[in-house]
């Protein structure tokens, strides 16, 4: 796939409630110039702080956490607030306020985050009714990087087949070292599932429509345990109020 329409995506999601988009697909739909400083942006998951709050033990994820006002308008970041998903969303690790760094200053308002919020502000507006649209969404953003060692698998959901609770989701992978594994599921209302896929490339992207199906990611193995092996992802929710 080399070049895209924003209603090509939209109408993968209005059939199926997801779209995986290969990263030359996510390319053609953004901003000639936004992806220039891209390698700055990625850079910027090295600088991530252990996620405490597994309550599985675990110290494979590191993480910052930013929240958004986006509109047609534009991009409006609020002030610092804790990451919050009831029980029935996250089994795992739901139930409380959990509080992570935030995105570094340069990156909270970074070109290709912009970008991001912008392209997936108008595919998720379109497919919301208009009676339902906000005037502003409430969008949190998720640095995520998933870490693998020898012995050690990572788990990129670590709460298993889900849901997030909110309205619209979209993952972009930011970069995958040295890792095996990390299968993206889609599964429908009843748990059947209906689609897989492997973000392999910077770029790579999935759509979800989260009331209408559940997701997943299997966890990830490493190949050379003499090297650090991860997966980085950028995770943007879009939620209604």
């Amino acid at each position: 796939m080399s070049e895209l329409l924003p209603n090509e995506i939209i109408e993968r999601l209005k059939r199926r409630g997801f779209a995986f988009v290969p990263a030359q697909g996510l390319r053609s739909v953004l901003p000639e110039k936004s992806l220039e400083n891209w390698s700055d942006f990625a850079a910027s998951w090295d600088q991530l702080g252990l996620d405490t709050y597994m309550a599985d033990g675990g110290r494979y994820r590191r993480r910052r956490f930013n929240s958004y006002a986006v509109s047609g308008k534009g991009v409006q970041r609020k002030p610092p607030q804790p990451h919050y998903q009831s029980r029935d969303y996250n089994a795992l690790n739901g139930g409380i306020e959990r509080w992570f760094q935030p995105f570094a200053d340069e990156i909270a308002t970074h070109s290709c985050l912009m970008a991001l919020l912008m392209h997936s502000h108008h595919i998720f507006n379109q497919l919301t009714p208009i009676q339902l649209r906000p005037t502003s969404w409430h969008v949190e953003c998720h640095q995520f990087r998933i870490e693998a060692r020898d012995g050690q698998m990572g788990k990129p959901t670590p709460e298993g087949l889900h849901r997030d609770g909110v309205d619209w989701v979209l993952v972009v992978l930011i970069n995958r070292v040295n890792i095996a594994e990390g299968v993206t599921t889609v599964h429908d209302a009843h748990r059947q599932l209906i689609g897989s896929f492997t973000l392999v490339n910077p770029l790579d992207a999935a759509y979800v429509d989260d009331a209408r199906v559940y997701h997943g990611v299997t966890p990830v193995s490493v190949i050379d345990p003499k090297l650090p092996a991860f997966r980085d992802v950028l995770v943007i929710t879009y939620r209604r109020g």
